[in-house]
């Protein structure tokens, strides 16, 4: 088991790993606070009990990390709003990117969600969108994001734009996106949203994920957010030299696994991650919707 690591604004829980998952296990006696936002000139802090408080910065103060400062001088609520137990669940499950984490929390996943699944956009489960699609379960998104490893001069390429939610939170974290969606309504929609949030670095295209256009050029990381029975080859060389693609891999009914290939002078460099389900990578184009 991973012993606790503080990291600068946020000290982290033991995290075990149980069979195909990866789950946070909660040390009762640390009572260790996590950052989880600010309120102005204020820090938000919950802790692994869910209760949540306002820490001040003052003159003098004792140092902001040390946890028991935090226990001692935080106003007290007993019923944390959901955002903050949604940072919350992404930290004890094991996403310890303050990168990630900053993405996670900026980026209003309500606004890629259904108007009737507004109530539920924080908790941690997929959520039907149009087109038969899904939006993926926040730690799916937060954990495919941190294994992919973005750095803030990457291009990345996203095979399956749907709502447009993972797309969001890289363009937080990189110089460029291309999204490539095969459903026209979730190609459009996605666009809109994006532009409204001012996600400027991403450029939605209607097409097939499995023929990206030469013109796309290479890439930096691709992400692939539906199950392909195999990793086409020639989205393999679409890659740069030390790229990264993430993908899900294996039967379209059924349990897949999430793959992270990495280019090598060698050739490619294959990891086995996590056993995940996503809805099927389809070739072409949509005929309708």
């Amino acid at each position: 088991m991973r012993q606790p690591q503080s990291s600068e604004g946020c000290w982290s829980l033991p995290i075990a790993a149980v069979g195909g998952g990866i789950v946070g296990t909660i040390n009762a006696k640390a009572a260790l606070w996590f950052r989880v936002g600010n309120r102005g000139k204020e820090e938000i802090f919950l802790n692994a009990s869910g209760r949540y408080g306002i820490n001040r910065f003052r003159q003098g103060a004792p140092d902001r990390r040390d946890p028991r400062h935090f226990e001692s001088d935080m106003a007290v609520a007993p019923n944390p709003p959901e955002k903050m137990m949604f940072q919350l669940s992404l930290r004890r499950r094991g996403i310890s990117d303050q990168a990630v984490l900053r993405a996670m929390e900026e980026i209003p996943r309500e606004a890629f969600v259904e108007a009737v699944d507004r109530g539920d956009a924080y908790r941690d489960s997929a959520l039907g969108i149009a087109c038969g699609q899904t939006i993926s379960q926040p730690f799916v998104v937060a954990y495919m994001t941190e294994q992919l490893n973005v750095q803030r001069s990457h291009r990345v390429l996203e095979i399956g734009t749907g709502s447009g939610y993972q797309a969001a939170i890289l363009s937080r974290l990189c110089r460029e996106v291309v999204s490539i969606e095969r459903y026209r309504t979730l190609a459009d929609s996605a666009r809109a949203r994006l532009k409204k949030l001012g996600c400027d670095n991403v450029e939605v295209i209607f097409g097939d994920g499995f023929d990206v256009p030469d013109s796309a050029g290479t890439f930096d990381r691709i992400i692939v957010t539906a199950a392909m029975e195999q990793i086409p080859e020639k989205l393999l060389q679409r890659l740069e030299p030390g790229g990264i693609l993430i993908a899900p891999v294996g039967p379209h009914q059924g349990v897949q696994t999430l793959m992270r290939v990495t280019r090598t002078e060698a050739g490619f460099d294959r990891k086995s991650l996590v056993d995940v389900r996503f809805v099927p990578a389809l070739p072409g184009i949509a005929r309708e919707l």
